[in-house]
């Protein structure tokens, strides 16, 4: 017999099934990065970017450098350098088209993370641009990020995940590289790419990888 399925379509509904969150979890989160956020912040060599265009169809970029690339400039404004990548800039048009943006920061070995919501402009500002240089390679642009809402998130995903146990660590192995399975996604049909396509594209993500971090 196939089993009914429930389609939930308003919160009360929700709350039904789920109930509510207890008290500290509903108020925890604060209008302003307090000195366990920055703590946070300035531990965190990596983070999720979450943005939408103004259709609403939503993107989730990574970001990561150096511990503390996320610049903190006062107790409601950060700043994230844009380094190289794929030019695709999907992240930074849906800011121009909808400034509202999520952040979830990461630090290694820590299971609990942080979430900021806040609203986001792309600026070219020099003195932010030379606190951020690597390898004397300044960022053109970054994202100023106006806090909103900032709190401490458990760690009940993390340990779920066993992110960080080297026990739980897959091998690289068990798929192809990324430039073959991106070659076979757009081949066209039965035209699959041939090993020395394969090997060209895989030499030059590599490459691309020592010379165009910064």
């Amino acid at each position: 017999m196939t089993q009914a399925t429930t389609v939930f379509t308003s919160e009360a509904q929700l709350r039904d099934l789920l109930g509510h969150p207890m008290e500290l979890a509903a108020r925890k989160a604060i209008p302003y990065l307090d000195k366990y956020c920055k703590a946070f912040i300035e531990r965190a060599p990596f983070l999720t970017l979450a943005t939408s265009n103004a259709a609403g169809k939503v993107d989730v970029s990574p970001r990561g450098d150096q511990p503390g690339f996320a610049l903190i400039l006062d107790d409601n404004t950060l700043f994230l350098p844009e380094r190289p990548g794929n030019a695709r800039y999907d992240s930074l048009i849906n800011i121009i088209e909808n400034p509202h943006v999520g952040l979830l920061f990461f630090v290694p070995g820590f299971e609990d993370m942080l979430r900021v919501n806040g609203r986001a402009q792309l600026i070219h500002d020099e003195a932010l641009m030379a606190r951020c240089v690597v390898n004397a390679k300044a960022p053109k642009i970054g994202i100023r990020v106006q806090v909103e809402e900032a709190y401490l998130h458990c760690a009940k995903a993390l340990k779920r995940s066993q992110l960080w146990s080297a026990a739980a660590h897959r091998d690289r192995k068990e798929l192809p590289s990324l430039g073959q399975m991106v070659l076979e996604q757009t081949a066209a049909a039965n035209e699959a790419p041939t090993a020395e396509v394969i090997r060209t594209v895989d030499e030059y993500i590599e490459d691309n990888y020592r010379t165009e971090l910064y």
